[in-house]
């Protein structure tokens, strides 16, 4: 076993798929957390899928707060396996990811209640809680999974540090049905406090890169002996799936963030105002806890 292996239990392993491996055992991988140029990557659809043959793999494109990406990929590759898939940014700060097992139903729910809340920075925080975009998921199929519980840096971008800094009620944790245990983009540290979160609740497993850069897809997968997309979403609502990866290193994470600065630009303005709206309640709490201890 390597320095960076580390296996948390018989469904967890932090290391470098081998998809090889992996379909020996009569298991499909896909990575479950993919973005595109349809948000905030330069990926293109088509190149995506590339990668995603080459390597073996199945793919979610889960772009921010948009579904056109996925459309697409089914469009080019109807014969692919591709869970359709969704990652919103919630005003409140996490962010979720939702898996469909039609298509029909993502487009839905996205046209009905997430595009008409997007705002002037399209990838970011919509005009939608945490528990309003539970609610709306509510009336569907679909699974709902916290992606990154305990990221990103110095912003709550996941449900499990929203929780743990008292932003959100600890009831919100039952309303999902799987936790992201291995995010590429996350540190390791944060990726083991999400398997324990996922244990300690008993929800279900996922796992995905994360992937704003090709070089990055299918470095985390999630894996499961199933034929369809249903089946697949169902042996993660069962328990019955693994996780293997391994997060970014700092180079990886530095090409990935000078990416992101380069499609963020036409929204510098927009973006720092919806930063600004959504820490301004934190920032009044914290200094008034402050002046309340003086």
């Amino acid at each position: 076993m390597s320095t960076r292996e580390q296996i948390v239990s018989e469904r967890v392993r932090f290391t470098r798929p081998v998809i090889e491996e992996i379909a020996r055992q009569g298991m499909c991988a896909v990575d479950m957390h993919c973005h595109t140029c349809h948000s905030d990557a330069p990926v293109r659809v088509r190149d995506a899928l590339s990668r995603a043959s080459a390597l073996g793999i199945g793919l979610s494109i889960t772009d921010h707060n948009e579904v056109s990406g996925c459309m697409e990929a089914l469009e080019l590759s109807p014969g692919s396996f591709i869970i359709p898939g969704i990652e919103i940014s919630a005003l409140d700060g996490p962010h979720i990811l939702f898996y469909f097992s039609a298509l029909s139903d993502l487009v839905d729910f996205y046209r009905r209640h997430i595009e008409k809340k997007k705002q002037a920075s399209p990838f970011l925080a919509i005009r939608l809680t945490t528990s309003d975009i539970l609610d709306h998921a509510s009336g569907y199929h679909c699974l709902r999974a916290m992606a990154h519980p305990f990221g990103y840096l110095i912003f709550n971008k996941g449900v499990g540090r929203c929780v743990e800094r008292n932003y959100l009620p600890p009831d919100t944790i039952s309303r999902f049905d799987a936790v992201e245990i291995i995010c590429g983009g996350m540190n390791r540290s944060g990726n083991i406090q999400a398997a324990r979160l996922a244990a300690r609740h008993n929800l279900g497993i996922v796992g995905g890169s994360d992937a704003h850069l090709l070089r990055d897809y299918g470095t985390v997968v999630t894996c499961s002996r199933a034929d369809s997309v249903d089946e697949f979403l169902e042996s993660i609502l069962k328990h019955h799936n693994t996780v293997i990866g391994s997060e970014k290193d700092l180079l990886g994470k530095g090409l990935t963030g000078a990416a992101m600065i380069a499609r963020f630009l036409p929204y510098t303005l927009p973006s720092l105002s919806i930063h600004y709206e959504q820490n301004l309640p934190r920032l009044k709490r914290f200094f008034g806890r402050r002046g309340h201890r003086r």
